[in-house]
């Protein structure tokens, strides 16, 4: 199967909710849509499904134009925030409900659900009703009947959302199995940056409606291309503050100053931004190239195993991503340190021009 939104807007009075979408997918291709709330990402989803019509733009299936066609003469399948099953049906009623719309016969219907419901660790609860499920048992059975509807497009809207921690670690192993498993098209929306890279595949960074970046998720980490990306695909958003270079000298704010990085060699002096990822901030020194950022501490916020520590230097806010669990008080003053290696430089514009690990180029959305 292969799919094509071509100039894709949804316009909802003067709202925009997707504007000029262009993407391309085929089949087995696993695409992770990465973007805050109210990004769009449902919007498209809805889009791709059927559900909604866009107000311009064409949708392109195997090269014929379905952009009237409604979902139910589409193959597509999708799962939702919400675990939504048939509350009065048994969860081996629920995962069949596809198939015998489908007219399947009972003996492969058997046999589907069966091998959904292992391949979901859900076989000893196919006798019981949703409302005797937990949450992530629900939404394992939301998942198995939109598998067994073996549809060439899968949607899923942030379906491990309402998990707790451990079910959404457990149920991102297993989905990362069963993508690879199947031909489908599946496009998975989430808000965490983390997932994303987890999950792998492609990725589509989307925000406010409009497609910022796509292509390999591993690569789009690592050169996000402009500012904006690098916002979306950072946990917690990535650090940025206002410098200069000169000569071989860059300068950012009042305190820090350091021997340019061989990436960084062949940019004009001028003006730029100076972007680093929190877990490249720490408040020890790791190597005689660090350099000081000495700021004062707003809020401390303790997450499990980690700690992450809000700061203000020169105006700029900053976050510092410590391992372990840190004590450390509001308005005391810290030193940050900052291997000058973990820069991204970005011009005036926001766009990408040096990289850590690509060097110089001119960036470029695809």
């Amino acid at each position: 199967m292969g799919l094509s939104l071509q100039h894709i807007d949804k316009i909802l009075g003067r709202e925009i909710h997707l504007k000029d979408v262009n993407l391309e997918f085929e089949s087995g291709s696993r695409t992770v849509i990465l973007g805050r709330t109210l990004a769009g990402k449902t919007s498209l989803l809805r889009v791709m499904a059927g559900l909604d019509r866009p107000s311009r733009g064409k949708i392109i299936v195997n090269g014929k134009n379905v952009t009237g066609a409604s979902v139910r003469k589409r193959s597509v399948a999708m799962v939702y925030q919400q675990f939504i099953n048939y509350p009065s049906l048994s969860v081996y009623k629920n995962i069949a409900s596809p198939l015998k719309i489908a007219g399947v016969k009972k003996t492969e219907i058997e046999r589907q659900v069966h091998e959904a419901a292992e391949m979901l660790h859900i076989e000893d609860l196919l006798d019981r009703l949703p409302a005797e499920l937990s949450g992530g048992q629900q939404q394992r059975v939301a998942i198995a009947r939109a598998l067994v509807k073996d549809a060439e497009l899968l949607l899923l809207d942030e379906p491990l959302v309402n998990l707790d921690y451990k079910l959404r670690e457990e149920l991102r192993v297993e989905l990362q199995d069963i993508f690879k498993k199947g031909k489908a098209i599946v496009v998975y929306t989430t808000t965490e940056p983390t997932e994303a890279l987890m999950l792998g595949g492609n990725i589509v960074v989307i925000d406010e409606g409009r497609i910022l970046q796509t292509g390999s998720t591993a690569i789009v980490y690592r050169h996000p291309a402009t500012l904006k990306v690098a916002k979306v695909f950072s946990d917690p958003p990535i650090n940025y503050l206002k410098g200069t270079i000169q000569g071989d000298t860059a300068r950012i704010g009042q305190h820090i100053e350091f021997p340019i990085e061989d990436y960084m060699k062949c940019l004009f002096d001028g003006s730029y931004m100076f972007s680093v990822r929190s877990n490249h901030l720490f408040l020890s020194r790791n190597a005689k190239e660090d350099a000081e950022i000495p700021a004062k501490v707003e809020l401390t916020e303790i997450n499990g195993s980690e700690t992450f520590i809000h700061a203000n230097y020169d105006g700029s806010r900053m976050v510092v991503q410590e391992k372990g669990v840190r004590s450390v008080h509001i308005g005391v003053e810290i030193t940050i340190y900052v291997n000058p290696h973990y820069f991204f430089v970005y011009d005036g514009a926001g766009a990408l021009v040096a990289s850590p690990s690509g060097g110089v180029f001119d960036a470029k959305l695809k």
